[in-house]
């Protein structure tokens, strides 16, 4: 009797397994320590690596995804953590709201649907005004619930990222665009190294108590305390392991704030070996939990 099994259903069934095994992997943790995932700009993004090498990086050092650029070559880097068991987190996404611009890229909204299995998240950053006004807000606001009807469509959150100089720069920033926004899958996201940069250590905890309502993504890295606002940023983004910042004591005030979701591992701009540098930093996040 032959069997009723072809390839193409073989291969069928193989990555739809390797899709379980991914969502499984990333959603619950070990000892119920956060999903813990590293920035692209730290695996390889920059320096030519191909999907295939950056999510076995990721695999071997014990990492649980990534944290996508973009919106081009899903398929192939989806399909390099899928089979091995990893998840595409988020992707961080520019939103321009310029007068006459192209406000994101025509090829999200297939993207959005390949992003459904992982529930990939669309960090976003706004540009097109002065930062910390709110001048393009209404602007924003359209923009912002056309890609959140898109993304509600597969389940995926859409989260605004305050970076320093565009015109979401800081949490207070975002905090006032998602509330006009009024979607239940737009939220914000605490970035260590922009809060740094713009505000004083002794706020942080004020920051994140009024940012949990909204809070769907975090973001660490090694940095100095101090005087951070005067700080270069390799100061203020070094691995892990690194820095006189207590990463510990932030995390624990997330903790006791009720954050749940997933931290990532910023690594913009940070000198040396690629697989050090994950490797010393994930040794970090091991002693931390």
């Amino acid at each position: 009797m032959k069997s009723q099994w072809s390839l193409s259903s073989l291969v069928v069934l193989t990555l739809f397994a390797f899709g379980i095994q991914a969502e499984l992997r990333a959603e619950t943790p070990k000892d119920g320590a956060p999903a813990f995932f590293a920035f692209d700009n730290g695996v390889g993004r920059d320096v030519g690596m191909k999907p295939e090498q950056q999510a076995q990086l990721l695999a071997d050092l014990g990492y649980q995804g990534i944290g996508y650029t973009g919106v081009k070559n899903i398929p192939q880097m989806l399909a390099a953590l899928d089979a091995r068991g990893l998840k595409m987190f988020s992707t961080y996404l520019k939103v321009d709201l310029a007068p006459g611009a192209v406000p994101y890229d025509p090829d999200l909204p297939k993207a959005i649907e390949l992003f459904e299995p992982h529930k990939t998240a669309l960090w976003v950053h706004l540009h097109g005004g002065k930062s910390s006004s709110d001048e393009l807000d209404d602007r924003a606001v359209s923009v912002l619930r056309e890609i959140a009807d898109m993304a509600e469509k597969s389940g995926l959150q859409v989260v605004l990222y305050p970076h320093v100089g565009f015109y979401v720069s800081n949490n207070a920033d975002a905090l006032r665009v998602v509330k006009k926004v009024e979607r239940k899958n737009v939220g914000t996201s605490f970035n260590l190294c922009h809060f740094l940069k713009q505000q004083d250590e002794s706020e942080m905890e004020q920051v994140i108590a009024e940012s949990m309502p909204y809070l769907m993504l975090v973001s660490i890295n090694g940095a100095d305390s101090g005087d951070t606002r005067t700080m270069p940023w390799s100061r203020l983004i070094q691995t892990l392991d690194r820095g006189t910042f207590d990463v510990g004591r932030l995390l624990r005030m997330l903790e006791s704030k009720g954050y749940e979701g997933p931290v990532g591992l910023q690594c913009y701009a940070i000198k040396g070996d690629v697989r050090d540098n994950l490797k010393r930093s994930k040794q970090a996040w091991d002693k931390l939990q």
